[in-house]
């Protein structure tokens, strides 16, 4: 199915009521009604008035929660907002059914156009990466930096592991998926996740496994959530094989922000060996590898992660703008 079928969803306006989605303590969520899309908002109040804005974009089957604990760490750096993708989250559909990462790319710029808080520092996390390398690459003029989190790049040899996130992507796997999983619990459904997406799921609190439960049972009420997961992943598969000019590591090379890569050692959907790929891609480039951290670092290690983040911040800059060259 391409990304110009029509939608095979309901409007935004009859979709079905569900439970509200969790705000953290010092977060705030808003609807912004753009051209052909809606978007949730997720942001934090900063620590005080003034500091640089922050969007952050999360991955396949996430939400802007996924930035929460990393929003909270750098409340005293940044004004820190974060996206839910068109499909993810609390935001609806796009009108265009348009999943595709150019895409979920052109939501996330209308946003910034509108909101008039560009140039941002721009986060990415796995699709999202994917998604902020294109926004970074196209529109330089609204990032000040640019900050990727196990991002979803094209790989020649996809790990075995994420062979199946991919096959979400060929039309009516997710359909049989459900049908074969339909007996699964919330609850099994997240520790699968958690299993995939952490190099430790053992350091998940109780509390935190709970909230993401509950997520998932308010999202599996949505009528579009497999249309959404199937079609972005679809997105992914497609970038993938894009050339040329539209290719993701040719729009990586063309990425005059300076950029912070982190990699997990254990991450089992991006391969760490892209590392030293991506460092190589993006001209301007600090890469910081976690050994023990899976494909969510922002979430296991928020801490060390916004350490990166302010000495990308504290690296001086070249006569153009733009941050030396560093590895680490």
């Amino acid at each position: 199915m391409s990304s110009t079928e029509s939608p095979s969803v309901p409007a935004a306006s009859v979709l079905p009521r569900v439970a509200p989605v969790r705000v953290g303590e010092g977060e705030r969520l808003r609807s912004v009604g753009l051209p052909g899309v809606t978007l949730t908002i997720r942001s934090r109040r900063p620590a005080r008035e003034g500091l640089p804005p922050a969007l952050y974009v999360h991955g396949l089957g996430g939400s802007s929660q996924n930035w929460s604990s990393l929003m909270a760490e750098l409340a005293d750096a940044v004004d820190s907002e974060a996206v839910d993708l068109p499909g993810f989250g609390d935001s609806p559909p796009p009108d265009d059914g348009d999943y595709s990462v150019t895409g979920h790319a052109r939501a996330v710029i209308r946003y910034l156009d509108s909101s008039g808080r560009g140039p941002v520092h721009l986060f990415g996390n796995s699709l999202g990466g994917a998604v902020a390398t294109r926004v970074a690459a196209v529109r330089p003029d609204l990032v000040r930096t640019l900050t990727l989190v196990s991002p979803a790049l094209p790989e020649l040899r996809i790990q075995r592991t994420a062979v199946s996130t991919g096959l979400l992507g060929v039309p009516g796997i997710a359909a049989l998926f459900t049908r074969l999983t339909k007996e699964w619990t919330a609850e099994q459904r997240v520790r699968g996740v958690m299993g995939l997406c952490y190099g430790d799921p053992g350091r998940v609190t109780p509390k935190a496994f709970q909230l993401a439960v509950e997520e998932l049972e308010r999202r599996l009420r949505l009528p579009y959530f497999w249309d959404a997961m199937a079609r972005s992943a679809r997105g992914i598969v497609n970038a993938y094989t894009l050339g040329g000019q539209h290719g993701l590591w040719r729009q990586a090379e063309r990425v005059l922000a300076p950029t912070l890569l982190v990699y997990g050692g254990r991450d089992q959907l991006v391969g760490f060996r892209m590392a030293a790929k991506a460092a190589r891609a993006f001209r301007h480039s600090r890469l910081v590898t976690l050994p023990d951290a899976g494909h969510v670092a922002m979430m296991e290690y928020p801490d060390v992660v916004a350490g990166a983040f302010r000495e990308l911040l504290a690296q001086p800059a070249d006569a153009d703008g733009t941050a030396p060259d560093a590895r680490s």
